[in-house]
């Protein structure tokens, strides 16, 4: 065993100094070695208190290797102090002590060590005796020449993660790009802890230019977690960034975990040069996850303009189509005709065409309900209401049906479908009237005998035996007509009432406005009857949120709704360029009136243009020869009930509320005779009252009690 030479010294002064401690105090007490000692000491001391002071880790063993100077000095001091080497020779016994303490402890040798090192005495194992490398025996398994200076820049990177290069395979017409197959070198172990960066710095290419894949098992050869692929193609990425394919760019910019439509790929890109529309349709890699699409990414992901005239998307389950063209597509205009508006034999026609061409059907009935069907057609002025009127009263007359139309107002266009339906009016008591006439057809044709049997039966269209005809009742402005002062809560009653009862008797009701919500005439009871038996058509209502609003309204489901701006304008230029050169912004602006919102049966939203009546001309192409109106019978028991009358005629005395009494005075009569005066009359002394719903009709109310 070999003494470090440190503990070795240290030994040796503690046996030089032992006699000298015993010895100098007796015999030479004024000797300098004294003074040495004991200034020894003192330095020893102040080792202690630094150490005891600091408070850091190791301070005992800081005052172990100073713990000698200091009992060297008391030692010194105390040989000073005894008398000769004192009782029984201590000043000897403690040098000896002194000695032997240092001797075994070795305070500096050993407890200036740090860090673990080795003890002092510890055994040193012996050198284990030098590993003998042996070359590895190349065997020669015909490799091309490609694997093999792969394999060698494999070997000099120190065979990442364990592996070997089974082969190299270069991909066609590149220079750089190629294909590795690997393998873990032990046999049963799999491979793990190899990344891209491991793999490309042989290569001396970027980290991004490697992707390691999976080796499926095939004949003839192993896969499985020992084996993988690593395709190295530095030229294909560059060619990539620079020119990318569609696929590529769809699966870099919109399918990627920050596009447009995370998690699609693209099945084909289509286009269509005649209709001047490209189509990209694509799907979801996850059969189990749903679009989730951001138009605007997608179409900076595809290098579109971001413009919603131009630019559209419709999604089907897992799959979702986007439709760019060159101009905006619903900015044609889609002529009305005769053959279009023909019904088939369930009720269905042409009503408008979507953004793909797709014709987009509405009914005059429902086949599969047995019933007649409602509407609702909501939009602001100048949206196209009025042109959706005249091709479904068209579709109606076509296929023999009845239809009367009111409104708020008298105008052009109505007064012109007028001369083509059995009857038209144009103020809120002309609905009145013909809510209360429709509502009591009701009854009628509930006890109107079925010739082939003479009994009643529930209207069943399209069948030759029913006694009458379908009545489809349109009231324009609605919700201005239901906040009526006179008329308006007889216009609401009869209306929901209406669109409860009348379908069973061939009765549609197909209200027109610019809200579908309870506040503004349409009660809950009647939005749902008019949503489940009709296809509601949204109309602009003001701007994107009001329709997409109002379309909701209409749904029981609250899918995506498309957007219909005030206008259609194409991007051009740049907007920051115009801006710089102080230009003003082009005005090519396309107006969206007849684009509309359709919900379908399925409750899915379809973006349309309806089909263009032109009022300037002659409208009798669009409607039957002969005008349809109500049977004798139907006509004979309304006239019986007081109901069957010009409807344009004023308020008839009695018609809507009892007569006040005859003392009233001038103003209850005036009111009475004039049927259009505040109030209406309601107001007499009989306790009919008006029912105050809202704040306009309370301050009406106090008008009339203090004769304001």
């Amino acid at each position: 065993m070999t003494t470090p030479r440190s503990v070795a010294l240290e030994r040796l002064a503690y046996t030089l100094a032992a006699p000298v401690l015993a010895v100098a105090p007796n015999a030479y007490p004024d000797s300098p070695v004294n003074q040495v000692v004991q200034l020894a000491g003192c330095v020893g001391f102040g080792g202690w208190f630094l150490a005891a002071k600091s408070g850091e880790s190791g301070a005992g063993r800081k005052i172990l290797r100073w713990s000698p100077l200091v009992l060297a000095a008391a030692i010194d001091v105390t040989a000073k102090t005894t008398a000769g080497f004192g009782p029984y020779g201590m000043d000897g016994l403690l040098a000896a002590t002194w000695a032997a303490a240092g001797y075994l402890v070795m305070p500096f040798s050993r407890h200036t060590r740090r860090r673990h090192r080795p003890a002092l005495a510890a055994p040193v194992p012996p050198p284990a005796p030098a590993e003998v490398l042996e070359e590895p025996v190349v065997v020669d398994d015909g490799a091309d020449l490609l694997t093999r200076d792969a394999r060698t820049l494999w070997e000099q990177a120190g065979m990442p993660g364990r592996t070997h290069i089974v082969k190299a395979t270069r991909h066609p017409g590149q220079q750089h790009d190629m294909t590795l197959l690997l393998r873990a070198s032990e046999t049963g172990r799999p491979i793990t802890g190899l990344t891209e960066a491991a793999v490309a710095a042989p290569f001396a290419v970027h980290s991004g230019d490697v992707v390691l894949a999976e080796v499926a098992i095939q004949p003839g050869r192993q896969g499985g977690p020992g084996w993988l692929e690593a395709h190295i193609t530095p030229d294909a990425n560059t060619r990539r960034r620079k020119a990318p394919t569609d696929q590529e760019r769809w699966t870099d910019k919109v399918g990627s975990p920050k596009g447009g439509a995370p998690g699609s790929e693209l099945v084909h890109k289509t286009r269509d040069d005649e209709r001047g529309v490209t189509f990209y349709r694509a799907k979801m890699a996850d059969a189990t996850t749903s679009p989730r699409i951001d138009l605007a990414k997608v179409c900076r992901g595809l290098k579109l303009p971001e413009d919603d005239s131009c630019v559209f998307v419709l999604v089907d389950g897992i799959e979702f189509l986007i439709s760019a063209f060159d101009k905006p597509p619903l900015s044609a205009i889609f002529p009305a005709t005769r053959e279009l508006l023909t019904p088939d034999a369930k009720g269905m026609y042409v009503c408008g065409y979507t953004i793909t061409g797709q014709p987009v059907k509405n009914m005059v009935f429902q086949h599969d309900k047995n019933a007649a069907r409602h509407g609702l057609i909501l939009g602001v002025s100048r949206s196209g209401k009025t042109q959706f009127f005249a091709i479904d009263m068209a579709a109606m007359s076509l296929a023999g049906q009845v239809v009367w139309l009111s409104t708020v107002r008298k105008d052009e266009k109505t007064s012109t479908l007028g001369k083509y339906i059995d009857r038209q009016g144009s103020n809120a008591l002309w609905m009145a009237r013909s809510l209360r006439a429709a509502k009591a057809l009701c009854e009628i044709r509930a006890e109107m005998p079925w010739p082939h049997d003479g009994q009643p039966h529930d209207y069943k269209p399209g069948d030759p035996r029913c006694p009458y005809r379908q009545l489809n009742v349109f009231a324009d402005e609605f919700m201005t007509a239901a906040q009526d002062g006179d008329f308006g809560q007889f216009i609401q009653k009869d209306g929901d009432d209406l669109t409860v009862t009348g379908l069973k008797y061939g009765i549609g009701f197909n209200p027109a406005g610019q809200s579908p919500f309870a506040h503004n005439g349409f009660s809950t009871e009647m939005k749902d009857n008019l949503r489940q038996n009709s296809r509601p058509s949204i109309f602009n209502m003001g701007s994107p949120g009001a329709t997409r609003k109002a379309a909701e309204g209409t749904m029981e489901n609250a899918y995506d709704v498309p957007t219909i701006p005030a206008r259609y304008a194409q991007q051009e230029g740049s907007a920051i360029e115009r801006a710089m050169r102080g230009e003003a912004d082009p005005e090519n602006g396309v107006s969206t009136g007849g684009v509309a919102i359709m919900v379908m049966d399925n409750g899915r939203a379809v973006l349309m243009r309806s089909l263009y009546a032109d009022f300037d001309t002659d409208l009798a192409t669009l409607f039957p020869d002969d005008v349809n109106h109500l049977t004798d019978h139907e006509i004979a028991e309304l006239t019986q009930r007081g109901l069957w009358f010009d409807w344009n005629e004023p308020v008839r005395p009695g018609e809507f509320w009892p007569e006040p009494e005859e003392d009233d005075g001038d103003d209850d009569s005036s009111r009475r005779r004039g049927g259009g005066g505040k109030g209406g009359g309601r107001g007499s002394k009989d306790g009919s009252r008006q029912e105050v719903v809202s704040a306009r009709k309370a301050l009406e109310a106090i008008k009339r009690l203090t004769d304001a």
